[in-house]
């Protein structure tokens, strides 16, 4: 797939059949993600790859989207390593670079995927279920499958309503 159209293509998509996404695809999609660009080369993010069905009901739980989550068959949860972290802003600007490549790798390999915020409101329980320390953050979680159908496209804004200036 060309880049372009990949990007021009990717939806997020929030259906999926029961077909298993592999260890392989996983780890070709968080090493897509940690392409991303980091300040100083700082690589924060950290991975948590979730399939067992139990432990993605327990997710699901803790989001108003456990639909999402109860018909993935795969989750990486996506954390930053605050000692790994050197400033803020920046940091966080990789992290959401890092989600947007795992995202176009999932859509590259013919998977779906979609980035799941608001599960961000129980970020102590998300670590708690991976058994995390307090030194990993809670950036996002992505449910990956096969897609059930196609995403639809969200309109997006003309150009020209989102160029302020051109000097």
């Amino acid at each position: 797939m060309d880049l372009l159209e990949g990007l021009h293509t990717r939806r997020s998509i929030r259906k999926f059949t029961d077909q298993p996404v592999t260890r392989e695809q996983l780890r070709e999609i968080i090493k897509a993600g940690t392409m991303a660009p980091s300040g100083l080369n700082n690589q924060p993010w950290r991975f948590v790859t979730i399939q067992n069905k139990d432990l993605l009901h327990k997710l699901s739980s803790l989001t108003k989207y456990s639909h999402v989550i109860d018909k993935a068959p795969a989750c990486i949860v996506v954390f930053i390593d605050k000692e790994a972290m050197y400033h803020e802003t920046k940091d966080h600007q990789s992290m959401g670079a890092c989600i947007q490549n795992m995202l176009l790798a999932a859509h590259g390999m013919g998977l779906g995927g979609v980035w799941l915020g608001e599960i961000l409101k129980s970020a102590k329980q998300v670590r708690e279920l991976c058994g995390l320390s307090d030194q990993y953050e809670l950036m996002a979680v992505v449910a990956l499958g096969h897609p059930e159908g196609k995403g639809g496209m969200a309109e997006r804004k003309p150009i020209g309503d989102v160029i302020l200036k051109e000097l």
